[in-house]
């Protein structure tokens, strides 16, 4: 097969809210639409959809049906949660790349609030095998329990203040205020934060990223393509992911780090770009933990020196970088990171309005925690 260049010509996206009313499918099917519409594109002329679930969302499948797409060359359901929300898009431009497909859609959609909720430990998207059949006889089951140890261990390593964890929390939702779409508008300060209650030590309430029912979708086709099309084209100019220690969360070697630590050599040996270089920085942040030890992996910062970093102002407007600047999962809302490349794709647009980042040209996008994920770093043609 001829190889040819891709490009991430669409978005789309839901509203984002704590009671949907609606199914997975049906606001899949909305988002995508939403993204086809955008591009410029109509949905007879989807050949290949690619999702990511746990076990929560509808299929790959059911959305092309849903939205009139009958002839797929692909279709892929991809079975995971934040660790492969740079893998499905980088799994689409390849499959363009290699004219697997013509125009593949890209989507996440899922009731984080009204239907299977991650903080819980009651959906079936936690199966108890391997080494979960150990961890839930000490009740060690749900994700803040997993990255709070990480947390822990970077508050012992480098001596992390509190405090550290709660300037990433305000530097978010200072930036979501900015946004209309976010779940999370209202300002907060640090005594909010410190006041806030406890989660799991040492990550309190605003250390948490939100509960969501919403979908977003992406449409991915040639660079030929999309040079016609409605949008200046964003093509991936860097790309690396890392999955490590058999995806243990408990066996991690040093847990002052993350698979960022393994990942971002990946990345940055992939392109001739920096971490100067970037101007976003949409960074997975499920937790403030999982921002900290990723600003620091992918070289944004010193280790060490995160909590710094956000509380001087350097990763906010008129910073080194401006991180998050949608509010992210924290206060945006949580839809497994792909609304971080819906941000991304509006900065290098330029169509951010209010919270528009000036001269973006390259956003680098992050996605996962704890031993597995991955990042790419989207450049605009404008």
């Amino acid at each position: 097969m001829e190889t040819r260049e891709a490009a991430l010509v669409g978005i789309g996206r839901t509203p984002f809210s704590t009671s949907s009313g609606r199914t997975p499918l049906a606001m899949a099917a909305e988002a995508a639409r939403a993204a086809l519409h955008d591009a410029g594109l109509q949905p007879n002329e989807v050949d290949g959809v690619i999702d990511f679930h746990t076990n929560d969302s509808a299929s790959a499948v059911d959305v092309a049906r849903a939205i009139g797409a009958f002839d797929l060359g692909l279709a892929m359901d991809v079975h995971g949660g934040g660790n492969v929300a740079v893998t499905v898009v980088g799994q689409a431009f390849a499959a363009v790349q290699a004219g697997i497909c013509e125009v593949a859609v890209v989507f996440r959609s899922l009731q984080g609030r009204s239907g299977n909720r991650y903080g819980r430990g009651e959906r079936p998207a936690l199966p108890m095998r391997g080494e979960m059949q150990f961890a839930a006889l000490n009740g060690f089951v749900v994700p803040p329990m997993w990255i709070a140890m990480f947390a822990q261990r970077h508050k012992h390593v480098y001596g992390t203040r509190d405090e550290d964890f709660g300037y990433i929390a305000i530097t978010t939702r200072k930036h979501a205020a900015a946004n209309p779409h976010a779940m999370q508008r209202q300002l907060i300060d640090m005594d909010d934060y410190l006041s806030a209650r406890w989660i799991c030590e040492p990550f309190r309430l605003y250390d948490c990223c939100l509960e969501t029912d919403g979908a977003v979708a992406l449409v991915v086709t040639t660079l030929e393509r999309a040079r016609s099309l409605r949008h200046d084209p964003i093509r991936i100019v860097g790309f690396g992911e890392a999955h490590t220690h058999g995806g243990s969360w408990t066996n991690f070697t040093d847990m002052s780090e993350m698979y960022s630590a393994y990942a971002s050599k990946r990345l940055w040996a992939s392109t001739g770009l920096r971490p100067s270089d970037m101007d976003v920085a949409c960074m997975y942040d499920c937790f403030t933990g999982t921002v900290m030890a990723t600003v620091e992996d992918f070289g944004l910062c010193p280790k060490g020196e995160a909590g710094t970093f956000f509380g001087e102002g350097r990763a906010s407007y008129g910073g080194d970088v401006v991180v998050n600047p949608h509010g992210g999962l924290l206060s945006e809302g949580y839809l497994h990171g792909l609304n971080h490349h819906y941000e991304a794709v509006l900065q290098l647009r330029g169509d951010a309005g209010g919270r528009q980042v000036p001269d973006a040209r390259h956003a680098l996008v992050t996605a996962g925690a704890g031993p597995a994920g991955g990042a790419l770093i989207y450049e605009a043609s404008r």
